[in-house]
């Protein structure tokens, strides 16, 4: 076992690898390098882009955004975070940015194939009330309706229908019993365009006796199991052996069944679904096509049939390739999906003599997915540099001194052979009980200023993020789904590191090492030291993930803000924002009463002062110290907090109910606007 010895440092014979000195160069980076660093102009189209400033700029208009549209995201999350005295809205972070208009107008336009397309959003995407109001009212002059597969789900869709377009539909889909099918037959009472969907054949009983007993004459659709597959990840719900879905076999028999109830002609709608995040158009044309021919069967069958609803499968392109080789990518636009599905819709009816039904889509994933951007920061970095101070106990020996000689020689190849052989002996040193912590944290100091001095160290660094991947990213942690993540701002600057995101939760899944791109790192900006925020965004997930979260570890849901474009100096108006859940929030959802734990622990905090037994006006402060500190942590986000959040808290009375605070109508003033 090497011998050591506490030496000093700074001494002039001890010998420290000298650290690499930054290059004087000028550097030349733009936020163009940038954008083609992050794909931001392949994934990002045509909603976001880096602009002049080096801060992503948000274009809520797409391509039709006019210079002055834009939207800073950097001064936008500025505003949303500075405390309320300085003008701002004192949230917390991570939050939540919604551009209602930025996707929904736009998609919706461009989905309006006119008088023979007619879409519906399924709400499953994200159920929140204010994504599914911007929907219908955006949608309302395209007739664009509603999906719901459970029964809140069709209780929100009729009520928000109630405010849209007399002829949309609600498209009735997943398993279904009496209840539900009751709720849909309501829906025809309250003159809404609702469809029953069939996934299996002995729902058709249940509309057939209640549809009676209601005296409610309904519109029924059948899903069909095409042969037609998606090999993708997402096209596992797909193919014959489908979770949803009639097979050919079913059809007939619930087309006999329907006959003979007199009922054939409430049967107006086919609908199928290959797969989500659908590769290209050749295996879509398959798959329409396929539908289209069960489509005019049934037309000759007898059925009154209208529509064929073609489901959801439009893509998005999360990772900028446009190549649609896997799950994240598709290789084909807009234009090009719709084109598609007409084409093959139009060959097999012409062919077939049958009349050109309506054609709708549940396109969820391409409606919401540009709609929000989830902003978080980077709180720290995982340091394992050794400072000089660290490097207090050096070797006597040949070990040190084989070391020396390598490192002087340039032996890079002997360095790394001496490095692991001397870490491995002091390692067994320490467990033997031989070497100190302070000796063995020497060596290792030693070693890593080694490996740095020959360009042997690691040199992805670890940052620690203010967010719970398994709250706002949970198909990332379940199904290895990959987003965009781009720092919002610094741009301009070239990023000196490459490193991997570690949430905040006690779970060694809580991390990020996977990135677009086939990528197991991300450019990153070095920290600032004296306490410069670092704000990094994840794009594209607007869809699934707020209504997939868990809270795992007890963090709730991020903070919310809705925005829209503005003609003011900033840019921007604020129409509502809503406090993230607090720690009261979380446990209330877990069957706690966080009032009754307030008050336990002011009682201990009572009863702790009375056995200490201090002078009386010393204990009445200390008690009221404790008291507002436990106060402020029930109110509080579960998320690490600023001193400035935390000055600004207000009690756990006033945090029952956790609603928007601040609203301003799209119509009326907005301070944050003027």
């Amino acid at each position: 076992m090497p011998a050591l010895a506490c030496v000093d440092s700074y001494a002039a014979d001890v010998f420290i690898p000298p650290s690499p000195q930054p290059s004087a160069a000028v550097d030349t980076w733009s936020p163009s390098l940038s954008s083609s660093l992050y794909r931001i102009d392949g994934w990002g189209a045509p909603y976001f882009s880096a602009n002049s400033s080096g801060n992503i700029s948000v274009r809520p208009h797409g391509n039709n955004t006019l210079p002055h549209q834009d939207i800073d995201l950097l001064k936008l999350v500025t505003k949303v975070t500075d405390p309320k005295q300085t003008g701002g809205l004192g949230l917390q972070l991570p939050v939540i940015v919604r551009f209602p208009d930025s996707a929904f107008d736009f998609a919706v336009q461009n989905q309006g194939y006119e008088s023979h397309y007619q879409g519906v959003y399924p709400v499953k995407c994200n159920q929140d009330r204010f994504v599914v109001e911007d929907i219908v009212r955006f949608g309302s002059q395209f007739r664009f309706g509603l999906e719901a597969g459970s029964k809140p789900e069709i209780l929100l869709a009729m009520s928000c229908l109630c405010k849209g377009n007399n002829e949309a539909f609600l498209i009735c889909n997943g398993f279904k019993d009496a209840e539900y099918v009751s709720l849909a037959l309501l829906g025809r009472k309250l003159a809404l365009k609702t469809v029953i969907v069939l996934e299996q054949e002995e729902e058709l009983d249940l509309v057939i006796d209640l549809s009676h007993k209601m005296n409610v004459r309904p519109v029924i659709g059948l899903r069909a199991k095409l042969r037609t597959k998606h090999s993708g990840h997402f096209g596992s719900t797909s193919g014959e052996k489908g979770k949803f879905g009639l097979t050919t076999t079913q059809i007939v028999r619930v087309v006999r069944k329907l006959r003979e109830a007199c009922m054939l002609d409430c049967l107006q709608l086919l609908h199928f679904h290959i797969g989500s995040q659908i590769p290209s158009t050749s295996l879509l044309s398959d798959g329409v096509s396929e539908a289209a021919q069960l489509y005019c069967e049934l037309v000759r069958l007898g059925a009154n049939m209208k529509v064929i609803d073609i489901g959801g499968g439009l893509g998005i392109d999360y990772d900028g390739s446009k190549s649609g080789e896997t799950d994240l990518s598709v290789a084909y636009t807009l234009e090009e999906y719709a084109e598609a599905v007409v084409a093959s819709v139009r060959f097999v009816c012409e062919r077939r003599s049958v009349k050109h039904p309506v054609i709708c889509s549940e396109s969820g994933r391409a409606i919401v997915s540009h709609h929000s951007v989830l902003i978080f920061e980077a709180v720290s970095t995982v340091n394992h540099q050794a400072d000089r101070d660290d490097i207090q106990f050096l070797l006597e020996g040949d070990d040190y001194e084989e070391m020396y000689s390598a490192v002087m020689r340039g032996d890079q190849e002997r360095c790394l052979l001496y490095v692991d052989k001397l870490k491995q002996r002091c390692v067994e040193g320490f467990k033997d009980g031989v070497l100190s912590i302070e000796q063995l944290a020497s060596v290792d100091g030693l070693c890593e200023w080694v490996l740095k001095a020959i360009g042997g160290s690691d040199p992805v660094q670890t940052y620690n993020i203010n967010l719970s991947v398994f709250t706002s990213v949970p198909d990332l942690w379940g199904i290895e789904q990959l987003f965009p993540i781009v720092p919002i701002h610094k741009l301009d600057q070239r990023p000196g590191t490459r490193g991997v995101l570690s949430d905040l939760t006690c779970d060694s899944d809580g991390k990020i090492d996977k990135f677009i791109g086939g990528e197991s790192t991300l450019p990153l900006h070095e920290l600032e030291s004296g306490g410069g925020r670092y704000f990094l965004g994840m794009f594209l997930g607007g869809a699934y993930e707020e209504a997939l979260g868990g809270v795992h570890n007890l963090f709730g849901g991020p903070s919310v803000v809705r925005v829209l474009q503005s003609d003011g100096p900033h840019g921007f108006a604020v129409t509502r924002a809503v406090p993230g859940q607090s720690s009261a929030d979380v446990l209330r959802g877990m069957q706690h009463e966080p009032e009754m734990m307030f008050e336990t622990l002011k009682h201990r905090a009572e009863e702790v002062m009375h056995t200490k037994g201090g002078g009386e006006g010393e204990d009445v402060d200390e008690f009221g110290n404790v008291a507002a500190c436990l106060d402020r942590s029930f109110h509080n986000m579960p998320y690490l907090a600023t001193e400035e959040v935390l000055s600004m808290s207000n009690s756990l009375s006033d945090a029952v109910s956790n609603l928007g605070f601040y609203y301003c109508d799209e119509d009326g003033f907005d301070y944050l606007s003027a």
